[in-house]
């Protein structure tokens, strides 16, 4: 499990506490090779968030939750012009000299500066204080645009959302962008419900994580080609048998090794790709239901509806007027394309290949919030 931990220091703005959790809890929540610990690490003199509501926090670990952390966070906070804490400048170049990872999020680039680390590196921080961020830092090479900036094992960016297009990125490089695309469609809908129990075979069943997975096949894994097959073939009413059969497994077997590298049964995994394609023709095209479940292999309108609503929360009609509504405006540019590039030709819908680019240099967000 990768461990997250956040340095927060007085003032920080909630959002940018918050975003972490969020991001990295619903990236685990629906990938089930995907597991993350986040830990909230209170800086010395740490009271509580900053304005217009700040609240205070009485937070279980100090600057030594880093010691151990695969990746440290900086948000920003209401001093960042000022010299940080020695504490906290301590934690910071002792997580970079073990080679953790460590990411600032919008004025939290001017924290991360004062430690000297930057020196000679990109960066970026929120747009309206780079120019600041370049004169106080004149060894820092401070992105204009402020993008997602990636420097060695330095990771900086704007803030949007409370640091939503940061936490893509990292998740994008620990598993993908097939991930990152599935995490990023989550948390700015927050559509999904709770599929109910299933029956029959064909959706997830019980309570539980494994119920919101989706259909995600883990980098290196054996069932690469077989889930590749099926992406090919939504189209075609695929049986258990006959996937059993191209993967060269029984049946039992198949099943067990879906269970263990997806969460997910054949036929459960096999629905979930139906889904997800028609989410990504919901959000890519003006295709009417009828073709969309023709594409999908759900046959009809009418099954179409019945699926998607049972595994999204929601009807198709709605979740397209929702995507295009709240996403289309602060999602990356040159993703968008690739992945409506990869819908018009029927593929890339769930499988990550772990290899896939990030969103670094030159592919930021379109707005900043």
């Amino acid at each position: 499990m990768s461990v997250i931990a956040v340095l927060a220091l007085d003032g920080v703005p909630g959002h940018q506490l918050t975003a972490p959790g969020l991001a990295f809890g619903t990236a685990a929540r629906h990938h089930h090779p995907v597991a993350y610990e986040v830990r909230i690490c209170a800086a010395p003199g740490f009271r509580g968030t900053g304005g217009p509501a700040p609240f205070g926090l009485d937070l279980t670990w100090g600057p030594e939750g880093l010691d151990d952390a695969d990746t440290v966070l900086l948000p920003g906070h209401a001093g960042f012009r000022d010299a940080p804490p020695p504490e906290a400048v301590a934690a910071l170049r002792a997580a970079a000299e073990r080679g953790a990872r460590v990411g600032a999020v919008g004025t939290g680039t001017f924290t991360l500066a004062a430690t000297g680390l930057l020196d000679g590196r990109r960066a970026a921080t929120s747009r309206r204080h780079t120019r600041e961020l370049a004169a106080l830092r004149p060894r820092v090479d401070v992105d204009p645009e402020g993008r997602v900036v990636a420097d060695g094992p330095f990771h900086s960016a704007a803030g949007v959302l409370g640091g939503i297009d940061l936490c893509l990125h990292l998740i994008t490089l620990d598993h993908g962008e097939a991930v990152a695309i599935e995490t990023e469609r989550q948390l700015f809908l927050q559509l999904h419900d709770r599929p109910e129990e299933h029956g029959d075979g064909t959706g997830p069943q019980g309570d539980g994580p494994e119920a919101a997975y989706n259909a995600i096949t883990p980098p290196g894994s054996s069932l690469g080609p077989v889930t590749a097959w099926m992406e090919a073939h939504l189209h075609r009413p695929l049986t258990l048998t006959e996937i059993a059969a191209h993967a060269g497994l029984g049946v039992r077997a198949l099943t067990r090794r879906f269970r263990a590298d997806t969460g997910l049964t054949p036929l459960q995994y096999l629905l979930r790709l139906r889904v997800q394609r028609a989410q990504r023709l919901l959000e890519r095209t003006d295709d009417p239901v009828e073709r969309i479940a023709t594409h999908t292999g759900l046959g009809t309108p009418a099954n179409l509806r019945h699926h998607f609503q049972r595994s999204t929360g929601t009807s198709p009609t709605t979740y397209r007027a929702a995507f295009r509504a709240l996403v289309s405006g602060v999602t990356w540019p040159e993703r968008a394309e690739r992945v409506g590039a990869l819908t018009r030709t029927g593929t890339g819908t769930g499988t990550g290949t772990g290899t896939g680019p990030g969103p670094g240099p030159g592919s930021g967000p379109r707005r900043h919030s």
